[in-house]
């Protein structure tokens, strides 16, 4: 094994190498997200509610169909699961809204574990629920008591599973879980030792999973003997306030990592906000102090100062600004940047939210073709896509799976660039070769990050697209060599 286990953390028990194979587990159990609408308990589609919709015949279940792949299967419907089911389903069958229903099925895998599968049992009982920090939390104790716990026991009369045992395995979901599913589905999944890796907004390993919701994790960075194993439980590219809130809701406790601990995240200023009075940099003075004061660091400042509060509820506004932008609207989101060019920092969270739709838009929306893009334009998608590079080069280093779909899109611009300047001679022999070993690199990095996920994803066939435009840029280096 490349790891032991100390204390609860996994930490690497020799040099590991970015890219490196860390571990291969199956899942415990999977299931349905929180907050999902209704999907087939079989394969997970997606499914239309109508009064055609599918049912399973013996227990009630909405399914995609009599021949769904995942009926009686170990990660699907499976037959215990069916069983448990058969006796109610005229309650099942009556229910009219649906959705919150799927709230109780992947606790009840769970349970279902302490018969059907004991060792899988005995594993899921190590991961922590944090009882007693949720039981202080009245909304989110109360939530589970309502749509799970009792919908278990005293709706469904399932009263062999006591009350404090349900809790429990809603805490263990809401700490430990995994995002799994390919292909359009999205759901949720517990697995073996891959939960004893700590958490660290700059984490060092990525993850991927299979069609058969089997994980695999990589070192994305160089790991050095003794250091721990980590990953990151928070979106890297959002800022201290809104990573550590998260945290706190969501997994329980408060960060303080290095980049949570530095008020200017690393050098990236991701969180930071420009000084209204002479355009300074605006940072917190304690970030691990929620409430503490917001102060301009600029040199020549009279002494700006904001409260915490305030910087919140603008945080707030705008983020709820840019939920409301439209994901494809290239026109929209250039108008935000402009908008806020003199409230946030330029590598500021909710810009790079949308810098990353730009660079992803820029070259395959109508209108923005990337042959049909002027040089402008096609400096500009270079120039996001640089920007970029330079913060998530810190916040997620290496063989990171952003990493290498940045370095694909970056390629582009570059490549298109080069090809114009070739026809119009407008760049020497020296700059051809240059800017030609710059688009090598792009791909050749690319095409080892992408090649880890799965070919059937939008990353992994970008990888391939990213391997064969290599072996065409090289074909051209080769020519220009021998030419």
């Amino acid at each position: 094994s490349v790891f032991i286990l100390c204390f609860r953390y996994l930490v690497a028990s020799r040099d590991l190498k970015a890219g490196e194979l860390i571990m291969v587990v199956d899942p415990i159990v999977v299931g349905p997200p929180q907050g999902c609408q209704p999907l087939c308990l079989g394969c997970y589609k997606k499914l239309d509610v109508d009064e055609n919709l599918y049912r399973c015949e013996a227990c009630g279940w909405p399914q995609c169909g009599r021949s769904c792949p995942g009926r009686g299967k170990q990660y699907g419907h499976s037959i215990a699961e069916c069983r448990l089911y058969e006796g109610l389903k005229p309650k099942l069958i009556q229910t009219k809204d649906l959705a919150p229903l799927y709230l109780t099925v992947v606790p009840v895998r769970c349970l279902l574990l302490q018969e059907q599968d004991p060792e899988k049992w005995r594993a899921l009982l190590t991961m922590e629920a944090h009882n007693d920090i949720r039981r202080a939390l009245p909304v989110i104790w109360r939530n589970n008591q309502e749509n799970v716990v009792d919908k278990i026991r005293k709706e469904w009369g399932l009263v062999q599973y006591e009350e404090d045992l349900i809790h429990t395995i809603c805490g263990i979901l809401e700490v430990n879980a995994f995002e799994v599913g390919q292909e359009g589905v999205s759901i949720r999944a517990l697995f073996p030792r891959a939960f004893y890796m700590a958490h660290d907004c700059v984490p060092n390993t990525g993850h991927t999973d299979d069609k058969n919701f089997r994980l695999r994790v990589r070192a994305t960075t160089k790991i050095p003997k003794g250091s721990s194993i980590n990953l990151s439980y928070a979106y890297t590219l959002q800022g201290t306030l809104k990573r550590r809130e998260h945290l706190k809701e969501s997994k329980f406790f408060d960060c303080t990592c290095a980049r949570c601990s530095d008020p200017t995240e690393l050098g990236t200023y991701a969180g930071a906000l420009k000084c209204p009075q002479c355009a300074g940099t605006v940072l917190s003075t304690a970030p691990l102090d929620r409430e503490a004061e917001w102060r301009c660091v600029g040199p020549n400042c009279p002494g700006y100062a904001v409260p915490a509060r305030s910087v919140t509820l603008l945080m707030d506004k705008i983020g709820d600004e840019v939920e409301s932008l439209e994901d494809s609207d290239i026109p929209a989101l250039e108008a935000f940047l402009s908008r806020y060019h003199n409230v946030l920092h330029p590598n500021h969270y909710h810009f790079l939210g949308v810098l990353h739709s730009l660079c992803q838009l820029y070259g395959k929306a109508p209108g923005f073709l990337i042959n049909d893009m002027t040089e402008a334009q096609l400096r500009h998608k270079r120039d996001i896509c640089r920007q970029l590079l330079k913060v998530v080069d810190i916040l997620e280093p290496g063989y990171s799976r952003l990493r290498g779909v940045l370095l694909y899109e970056l390629h582009a611009p570059l490549m298109i660039l080069t090809t114009r300047g070739v026809e119009a001679r407008t760049i020497s022999y020296r700059d051809l070769r240059s800017r030609l070993k710059e688009v090598a690199a792009c791909l050749e990095e690319s095409s080892i990050i992408l090649n880890f996920e799965p070919e059937a994803s939008h990353e992994g066939m970008m990888g391939l697209a990213a391997k064969d435009a290599l072996t065409r840029v090289r074909e051209w280096q080769r020519i220009i060599v021998n030419s």
